[in-house]
């Protein structure tokens, strides 16, 4: 008996190592089809699983898979119901742009006051070019006559408020932006980012609606990293390679772009955009242009009494104000990519009185959210006129613009940010030259006597 049952397990065992030998698995997610459930079988031996036939249903579904259309297969042939829901959001995109909800650049620029300080003229030229182009989108010239482009290329030091200048401008129109940096920008079939991704960018920050992201803003930064190399017997991948690549899009062209990656492959599906209609603004430090521009004046200099010295521009700090397309072509930028960004201007450097005013009149200033923070403790900051002064004075000396304001403040205002929720009796802080300087302490308050001078 006991030789029969072993004969029996023996035979159940092999049973079952043949069932496993010859279990199927998905060609798609590679499961089991004991996990899977039924398998559906195709020709050469092919099997697939519900989940991913289902997957595959929904991406052909939703109608803008280029392999689809090539061979003219109608993709609502694969769906039993029709999403009406996206119909309709379809509808809705299709409106066209009003121009009537569009600010006059007066408002535009009144605007731009509340957030950024100085930089009028600049701010003026955005608001203007910024007008114009989307009256441009909203309805055509009269008697047929083209409106051109009216792309921006802003120069100017760094820490100036370029980028701050365009995302301003951006929230106060209402329209999707997008923000890449020309550093990481290659020629295409090389590792990086290929010209294209900005428009993936613009679209992802439209929420996939391609009407809306059309009417967009991009701005790429660090423009100047992509200027001609000079000297070099290698191949410049991310150069003037780069302006030929961004041609056709400042221009206005079609181009087929990856929804959620940035890389295009068979399974993204890819939608069309038409850049005519996107405002590019190019934005750049560029370094060194200054001695450019100075080489170009000095050629003017003379010998003799009431002759220009050599050095007469050398304490110009708005030196680049003085810029024209020929400096920008001896710095490395292509003819033709400078001619579709027409409007250019300068920002100016900022100085001892403009690092104050960044510090106290924005409506969103350093000083003003330091406040608000010590106000949640119910504590009062004030700053010395000197403080401020202090502050700025040290800013200057890192060359880095406003962002050195930031890193100023927080360093000083670290102690007294760790030690006020200690004693819930301070009721006033007061920042004097000296704390910023580093030979004394700031001024403090109790709550009784703060309250005092406050009324009186």
């Amino acid at each position: 008996m006991n030789k029969d049952n072993d004969d029996n397990k023996d035979k159940i065992n092999i049973e079952d190592s043949d069932k496993n030998k010859q279990e199927s698995f998905c060609y798609l997610c590679r499961r089991p089809e004991s996990v899977t459930g039924k398998l559906v079988e195709i020709p050469n031996q092919i099997h697939i699983c519900a989940d991913c036939m289902q997957k595959s249903f929904d991406m052909i579904n939703k109608g803008d898979n280029p392999y689809i259309s090539m061979i003219g297969i109608p993709p609502t042939m694969f769906s039993a119901t029709e999403k009406k829901p996206q119909k309709k959001e379809e509808e809705e995109a299709d409106i066209d742009f009003d121009r009537l909800k569009i600010p006059s650049p007066h408002i535009i620029k009144a605007g731009l006051d509340q957030f950024i300080i100085g930089q009028d003229h600049s701010k003026k030229v955005v608001s203007v070019a910024a007008y114009n182009h989307y009256k441009r989108i909203s309805s055509k010239g009269l008697d047929g006559i083209e409106i051109e482009k009216s792309n921006m290329l802003m120069i100017g030091p760094t820490g100036c408020g370029k980028t701050y200048l365009v995302k301003t401008l951006a929230k106060l129109l209402d329209v999707p932006l997008a923000i890449t940096d020309a550093t990481t920008l290659t020629e295409a079939g090389y590792i990086g980012d290929d010209v294209e991704s900005v428009i993936s960018k613009l679209l992802a920050a439209a929420g996939n609606n391609v009407k809306k992201a059309e009417r967009g803003i991009i701005f790429i930064d660090e423009i100047d990293k992509i200027a001609k190399k000079q000297n070099t017997n290698s191949r410049d991948v991310s150069g003037e390679s780069v302006q030929q690549g961004l041609l056709k899009l400042l221009e206005g062209s079609d181009v087929e772009v990856p929804v959620g990656a940035t890389s295009k492959n068979a399974m993204v599906p890819l939608k069309t955009i038409n850049t005519e209609n996107i405002l590019f603004i190019c934005g750049g430090a560029f370094p060194d242009l200054d001695k450019i521009i100075k080489a170009r004046l000095n050629k003017q200099t003379s010998i003799g009494f009431k002759a220009d010295l050599k050095d007469k521009h050398d304490d110009d700090i708005n030196i680049l104000q003085k810029v024209t397309l020929d400096d920008l072509r001896e710095y490395g930028m292509l003819p033709e990519f400078l001619g579709r960004l027409p409007i250019l201007y300068t920002l100016e450097g900022l100085n001892r009185d403009l690092m104050v005013k960044v510090l106290m009149e924005p409506k969103n200033a350093i000083l003003k959210q330091y406040q608000s923070l010590l106000a949640m403790d119910e504590v009062d900051l004030t700053f010395e006129p000197e403080a401020l002064y202090a502050i700025a004075d040290k800013a200057l000396e890192k060359k880095t613009g406003a962002r050195a304001l930031r890193a100023i403040l927080e360093e000083a205002m670290l102690d007294i940010m760790y030690e006020i929720p200690k004693d819930e009796n301070i009721g006033r802080v007061t920042i004097t030259k000296d704390y910023i300087e580093g030979k004394g302490v700031p001024l403090i308050e109790m709550r009784g006597l703060a309250k005092y001078n406050r009324n009186s």
